[in-house]
């Protein structure tokens, strides 16, 4: 007999948290037992006493409680590292998906045709309930965006239902870090870079899905799609092959491009500063931003090195770019460039030279790892 172990993240759900119970116990069969690791993120209202009752009356389930409020995405965490099932799945509280799904999903695990399954909400069944319009948009744009970053062809990146054999999501979730709805694109790339590296299988079953309302309780809101953007990019570009990450650099640059020649101009005309304090200036100010958002999107916050050592290799970057931009903006002025033209032509000759010291200096193989 085969056990499969269904993390139920659980916050201010008293009112469907004894109906989702009794739906997905009702997958129980000879062939499959059942543990559902309910996990209380420190809910508000009646959810704890519902699931101590509930752990009272069925022995399938255990429970995982929170002190403080950490989100959907530490609730998961806790679950997965407690959950002793051979196969390990996701089980919203709330009735929006249908447990016996997941007996069509465990098949392909049972049959050894893969090691990752994912419910697909969009894969085309015999009948479906019409979903909003932008809802689905979203989704279906953020699993494209994902699916661009992973090299993965996944119709539904935000799903709920994922089903891991039990040892690959305990070996992946020390590593996840996002507590909130981070925890969809967050947990594909860890998938996609696990498939490149140790060989894994994923899979996709058609689901049903049937969406509550705000008003209902549903959670989640437009600063979790921002968050989600902020993580596809923030947990993949670190790995990407190099072409691709010019192209991530080429617009972070070009961003820092724009806060250097709006520095420049607005110390130079309005502020009346001299040149050279000027191009000095609002070159630190660039390299800040640069920095910034390297360390947010493009290499993380990967750094092997100490901080000083990191500090100082970006120091040894920033003089030797610094030298770079002034000397061409200098030349190009002393033979009749605008100050305005000619540092933006010392950004595009810096473009290269910063990506490359960046890459191979800062954060280059002696200090960052494409592996966590």
């Amino acid at each position: 007999m085969k056990k499969l172990s269904l993390v139920i993240p659980c916050y201010n759900e008293a009112s469907t948290l004894n109906g989702i119970v009794e739906e997905v116990l009702k997958i129980r069969s000879a062939d499959l037992a059942l543990e559902l690791v309910i996990v209380d993120d420190c809910s508000t209202d009646a959810s704890r006493a519902v699931a101590e009752e509930l752990a009272a009356r069925h022995p399938e389930v255990k429970l995982c409680f929170h002190e403080k409020n950490r989100g959907k995405g530490a609730a998961l965490r806790t679950g997965f590292l407690a959950a002793t099932g051979d196969y390990v799945g996701i089980q919203d509280a709330d009735m929006e998906y249908d447990p016996g799904d997941y007996l069509r999903m465990i098949r392909p695990l049972e049959e050894d045709r893969a090691d990752i399954v994912l419910g697909s909400r969009y894969l085309r069944r015999e009948d479906r309930v019409v979903l909003k319009w932008w809802h689905s948009t979203m989704n279906r744009f953020l699993t494209w965006l994902s699916n661009v970053f992973t090299d993965l062809d996944l119709t539904d990146m935000e799903t709920c239902y994922k089903l891991f054999r039990r040892e690959i999501i305990q070996k992946i979730a020390p590593r996840l870090e996002e507590d909130r709805f981070g925890f969809e694109p967050e947990v594909v790339s860890e998938i996609a870079r696990s498939m490149r590296f140790e060989g894994w299988r994923v899979g996709e079953v058609a689901i049903s899905y049937r969406p509550r309302t705000f008003s209902e309780g549903k959670k989640i809101g437009w600063r979790d799609g921002v968050r989600a953007l902020f993580c596809i990019f923030h947990y993949n570009a670190p790995s990407l092959p190099v072409p691709m990450q010019l192209i991530i650099y080429f617009a972070i640059g070009a961003t820092a491009a724009v806060v250097n020649i709006a520095a420049f101009w607005f110390l130079r005309y309005i502020a009346g500063v001299g040149v050279l304090l000027s191009v000095e200036i609002a070159f630190v100010v660039a390299a800040a931003v640069n920095y910034v958002l390297c360390i947010a999107f493009l290499f993380r916050h990967k750094a092997r090195w100490s901080s000083v050592g990191e500090i100082a290799a970006y120091v040894v970057t920033l003089v030797v770019m610094g030298a770079l931009d002034w000397g061409v903006t200098e030349g190009l002025m002393a033979v009749s460039v605008s100050a305005v033209w000619a540092k933006a032509w010392s950004n595009v000759v810096g473009f290269f030279g910063n990506y490359l010291m960046r890459r191979f200096l800062v954060f280059g193989r002696f200090g960052v790892s494409a592996e966590r």
